[in-house]
Parts: C-alpha cells; sequence; structure tokens
C-alpha cells in the first residue's frame, strides 16, 4: 500500500481556497501565540478591544511562518514549526521567570554563545527534572515530521517568480525587524503598545513577551545614550568644594596600605528579613563582625541571578541604571579598557588578583577581567585537584583556602576580588551533609520541593558565614593590615517561599536589599550602620582605605546617599518628574556615560602632585577640555 500524499481536490488548489485557508491559520496562529504568552493584554479576548496588542506580539512569527511556506508550499508544517519554535521561547521564559523573576530580554540570547563556555553546567541545573515536557517537545517534533512528509502542498510549485519575490519581502522584513530597524518603532513604541523601560515583567504582561523583547531591543538594545555634557558640568560644579575637599585629604603612604580582600558572596543575605526568621541565627559572624565594622543593607541592580551585574557596579562604581543596553555589561563591552576600581588601586601599587573556582570563560570573566586592569585570575583549574565540593559547585570553604594561599607576607598590598559559587542555585541538588540540611526549620506553610530548596540555601550561606569569621579571624592574626569588604550580590530565587512567608517589611522580593559588611580584622570600630548600593561600594572602600585622589569615586560619596536607593531589582521608575532627586539622577546619568567614554576626566578637579603624602592643591580643568572625545 502507498503512503505518498493524498492530492486534495483541484478546488483546494484554487486561490480563494488558499486564501481562506491561509487567512484561518493565520488568525489560528494569533490565537494560539497569545494562548501560549498569557499575558492580560494579549489573551485571544483582547482581539475583541485591543486586537493590535495580539496581533502585534504574533506579527514576528507570522512573518517567519510566511517565509517557511513560500520555501515548503506546506501551510501546516511552515506554522506548526513557528509554534514549536514559540514553545520553546515560552519554555525557556517560563524558567527563567520562576528562577530569576525576570522575563526574557535581548541580552538574554547572549547566552547561546556561553553554552560552550562553561554555561551548560551551570544553566542545566534549571532545566525542568519532570520529563513531561521533554516528551511534548519529542511530540511536537514528531507532528512536525509527519506534516513534512504527508501534507500535501498549498502552493503551486511554479508560480512565475512570484513566491521568490513573496519570500524576499518577508524575509527582508524579518531581517529588518531582528536588526533593530528603526522604522519598527512605529508599531513597537509605548504609544502604540505597553512599555515600563524599569519592569520587563509588566511590559511581557501587557504587550507580549516577543513585542516586549522586539521594543526593549528597538529603544535599548541599539546604540548608547548621549550625555548632557550641560549636566554633567552642573553637577559638578554644584559639588565643586565638597568634591575639593575630599581631594585634599590626607593620603595613605605606600608603607600604610592595607591588603584588601572583597569577598562576593552567592546570593548571600540575611533570613532575619523574612517572616518566620526575625529572630534566627543563621548568619552569626556577619552579624558579630556588624558590631566592629561598617554594614547595612545593599541595593543592587538584578534578583534571583544575573552575579555580573552586581559585580560590574562594584568593580566599576558605574550605575547600570544608566546603560540600559548594558543587560549582561561582560557579554556586551566592546571597550579595550574600562574605568575601574582595580585601575585605581593599581595606580598605587597594588598586586590584584581575581579569584573564582569556576570556569574563567563563563560571562567571560577572563576578557572582563582584563579590560578591567586585573593582574592575574586564579580560575577553577589554578585551584588545588583536591578542593572540596558542597552540593555542585566548589565549597566556600576552599575559596577561603585560596584567599589565604594567595595573600603574601611581604612585597607589595594585595587586592584579592573573590567570587563564592557554593550557595548559586539550583537548590535542589544533595548537599555533602543532608542531616545539616535536613535539621533546618522552615516557615509554616512552606512544604515539598520549597522547603527542600529553602533548606539547602540556608544550608549554604551557613558555610559563608563560617567562612567569613574563618577569614577574618585568619587576617586579624597577620602580621600585615587589611580590610575585608563582605556583600551578597543578589537574592536567590525562591521566588515561591518568599511568596509564601512573606517579608517582614510587606514589601515584596523584587524590592528587598541584601546585606554588605566592611570590616578591619585589627582594629575593631564602633558599628557604623549605613545604607548604600553596589555601585558605591567602591568609593566607600577608597574612603576606608584612605586613598582619596579619584575624583569619580569621591564624587559617587557626595551625591549616593540620595541615589543609592534607587538602584533596585530588577530596575525601578525614575524619580518623579521635577524633583531634584530627578534632576540628580539624570545628571548623574551623563556623568557615567562619560566615565564609561573616558571622556569624564577632562571635566573633573585633578590633584597635584602630593607633599609628604599630602595633596597641596587641585587644579581645575580647562574649559575647552570638556568637548574633547566626543
Amino acid at each position: 500500500m502507498s503512503l505518498k500524499p493524498t492530492r486534495l481536490p483541484h478546488r483546494w488548489h484554487a486561490p480563494v481556497w488558499r486564501t481562506l485557508a491561509l487567512l484561518a491559520v493565520v488568525f489560528g496562529f494569533v490565537l494560539l501565540t497569545g494562548l501560549i504568552d498569557g499575558g492580560v493584554g494579549v489573551v485571544p479576548k483582547r482581539l475583541l478591544d485591543q486586537a493590535r496588542f495580539p496581533f502585534a506580539n504574533a506579527l514576528p512569527g507570522l512573518l517567519l511562518a510566511g517565509v517557511l511556506l513560500l520555501l515548503t508550499r506546506r501551510l501546516l508544517l511552515s506554522f506548526g514549526l513557528v509554534l514549536l519554535f514559540e514553545g520553546v521561547v515560552y519554555g525557556v521564559n517560563t524558567l527563567k521567570v520562576a528562577n530569576l523573576g525576570t522575563p526574557l530580554l535581548p541580552a538574554d540570547f547572549q547566552m547561546v554563545g556561553q553554552l560552550r563556555k562553561g554555561g551548560m553546567h551551570l544553566l542545566s541545573g534549571y532545566l525542568p527534572h519532570s520529563p513531561w515536557p521533554y516528551l511534548g517537545l519529542l511530540a511536537g517534533l514528531a507532528l512536525v515530521v509527519a506534516m513534512w512528509r504527508y501534507e500535501p502542498p498549498l502552493l503551486p510549485q511554479r508560480t512565475g517568480g512570484k513566491r521568490l519575490v513573496a519570500g524576499s519581502v518577508l524575509a527582508a522584513a524579518l531581517l529588518s525587524l531582528l536588526l533593530g530597524v528603526t522604522t519598527w518603532e512605529r508599531l513597537y513604541n509605548g504609544r502604540v503598545l505597553w512599555l515600563e523601560p524599569w519592569s520587563a515583567m509588566s511590559t511581557a504582561n501587557h504587550s507580549g513577551l516577543i513585542s516586549g523583547l522586539i521594543m526593549f531591543d528597538l529603544h535599548y538594545g541599539h546604540g548608547k545614550k548621549k550625555p548632557d555634557l550641560a549636566l554633567a558640568r552642573q553637577l559638578i560644579a554644584d559639588y565643586d568644594h565638597p568634591l575639593r575637599q575630599r581631594l585634599l585629604l590626607p593620603s595613605a603612604g605606600s608603607a600604610e596600605l592595607p591588603d584588601i580582600v572583597v569577598v562576593q558572596s552567592e546570593s548571600f543575605f540575611d533570613p532575619t528579613i523574612m517572616k518566620g526568621y526575625e529572630h534566627s541565627h543563621f548568619t552569626p559572624n556577619l552579624r558579630r563582625l556588624a558590631r566592629r565594622g561598617t554594614s547595612g543593607q545593599l541595593h543592587v541592580p538584578t534578583f534571583g541571578g544575573g552575579t555580573i551585574r552586581t559585580e560590574f557596579e562594584m568593580l566599576t562604581g558605574l550605575s547600570l541604571r544608566y546603560f540600559d543596553n548594558l543587560q549582561f555589561p561582560y557579554l556586551q563591552l566592546s571597550h579595550a579598557t574600562v574605568p575601574s576600581l582595580v585601575r585605581v588601586l593599581n595606580q598605587h601599587g597594588y598586586d590584584t588578583i581575581a579569584l573564582h573556582g569556576n570556569d574563567p570563560a563563563f560571562w567571560n570573566r577572563s576578557a572582563a577581567f582584563k579590560a578591567l586592569g586585573f593582574d592575574r585570575f586564579v580560575s577553577q583549574a589554578s585551584f588545588p585537584a583536591d578542593a572540596p565540593l558542597d552540593g555542585k559547585y566548589m565549597a566556600d570553604a576552599a575559596m577561603t583556602d585560596e584567599i589565604l594561599r594567595q595573600l603574601k607576607d611581604s612585597g607589595p598590598p594585595q587586592f584579592i576580588f573573590a567570587i563564592s559559587i557554593e550557595a548559586h542555585g539550583p537548590y535542589d541538588i544533595e548537599p555533602a551533609h543532608t542531616a545539616e540540611r535536613d535539621a533546618i526549620a522552615v516557615p509554616e506553610g512552606i512544604e515539598g520541593r520549597d522547603k527542600l530548596e529553602l533548606q539547602t540555601y540556608l544550608y549554604h550561606i551557613g558555610h559563608a558565614d563560617a567562612e567569613l569569621g574563618r577569614l577574618v579571624k585568619q587576617l586579624a592574626a597577620r602580621r600585615r593590615p587589611s580590610l575585608v569588604l563582605f556583600y551578597g550580590d543578589h537574592l536567590p530565587a525562591l521566588s515561591n517561599s518568599y511568596q509564601i512567608a512573606g517579608f517582614v517589611d510587606g514589601k515584596d522580593m523584587l524590592s528587598q536589599a541584601g546585606t554588605w559588611l566592611l570590616v578591619e580584622p585589627k582594629h575593631p570600630i564602633k558599628p557604623v550602620h549605613l545604607d548604600t548600593a553596589s555601585w558605591l561600594l567602591p568609593g566607600v572602600l577608597l574612603e576606608q582605605v584612605g586613598i582619596h585622589d579619584d575624583a569619580y569615586f569621591a564624587l559617587t560619596q557626595l551625591v549616593g546617599p540620595e541615589l543609592a536607593a534607587l538602584t533596585e531589582a530588577p530596575g525601578a521608575p525614575p524619580p518623579t518628574e521635577g524633583t531634584e532627586q530627578r534632576k540628580l539622577d539624570q545628571a548623574m546619568s551623563s556623568i557615567d556615560q562619560l566615565r564609561m567614554n573616558g571622556t569624564l576626566d577632562s571635566l573633573l578637579p585633578k590633584v597635584l602632585a602630593p607633599i609628604g603624602g599630602v595633596a597641596h592643591d587641585v587644579a581645575p580643568a580647562p574649559p575647552q577640555a570638556a568637548a574633547v572625545g566626543l
């Protein structure tokens, strides 16, 4: 018996029937895309009152399906392939929202290139453990194969070049959309659709995920903000006197400079901000050391993931609020050199070392750390072969051991930037000591997998806290002076537990701040409470060290108190129009743009040659220098 495709009646090939079939499938595709999306603005019923929203969200898929139809001549196959692809994209989006609290953004697609650079090991842990999604994907592929084999062509094979012309037009339209040609902004903008630049979640919920991706790419994925030179000059003029006073403060001599150890602790936060844990004691060392140093809340630009966003702010002092196009800065930076805390310390004779027990290629850290000015990068391969794991990743104890191994008792002062990884999610991986994990109590109502994940996380940060205590104790016993800066890069993605338990302040999980600590192991001080943001930490650190000659970091300390709370994860709306805070925020945006471009220094006061460790004068920048490089 032959299995050749059944030929449809001649009337199927008539133009009117082809048109009706195509319109029906297009309409069905729009409905299904909205149904899969689930956003309130694009669900099928919205075709009755705001049809442009679901159609705009489905348009890229329609263009791709049209190109495939003209290539294959098969209607259901073409639209089925695109629906299958959309299903995969929406599945990945669901995983990201569940784990990180934010939907897909254009920069996320750069992660594809990271899969062969150690990324697959890290990201595979977030894939669903249930077999059903994979079985569904296989079923979809089987259906596509069946359509390819048995579906009769809708279009005739020979059309006198019409298919070629139509396919070229659709392909050009799709390509222009993917490349961000500005003509598409007439449709994909906040006036026609819904766009909240500070909230990708709200944008996707109202305009649809695909429309949201296109709008963020069109408006923030290409080009850069142009700094307002007048605003930058005015801000510097407004702070001229206190800025000069800071620059004239006595600077520490090279013999007095301490070793600096910065620990970026993976997903670390103080659990006492959660209801049910108000009086818990998971971080005794953090609390003990806070009573002899400076500490407080830390506002960071990310939630649940995106470690390099907080890391970038800490190392550069640049706020990602002012760089909409830098979702993953290490992957997107094109600068050979980047102004940074590292470079300032290099200028003062520091040996600068980055340390991380993971693949150096992941997040492009090897290239990024070189651009930031690090002398060396000690990564996973340089750790001892028997460095212990706890759960999926290297134990924080191994990181502490490597920090102590790298510190020298003689020679130049050292700056070590250590990135922990033990407490990285996912949190359903069995730790080294399951009994210790299982003994941890959880708030009422948190059960099943959520309970297990919360217990695993708390188990790991208990180790992070213990290693903080061990590190400070070891440094206190050394002859050389030292400073320790410890902070969490973001809250972990324990969304269900947060929603069940809630937070003490009554706010949602995206509004919660992390924590930070600055302590001098050999010389305790009276406790100081300071709430700040990750991009302000370099200025705080330099001030504590006694390095005062970098005008940008000095400026961040003057404006920081007014702007710190604006750094909320994963983004916050701008201050109210017309307020002083709004003006300051806009001016600081221009300052940071100029700093990144390498043209800010010409506007800032400069310290002249120091005499006996004290800067004796400050020279203003020549007026004409402001335009250099712009």
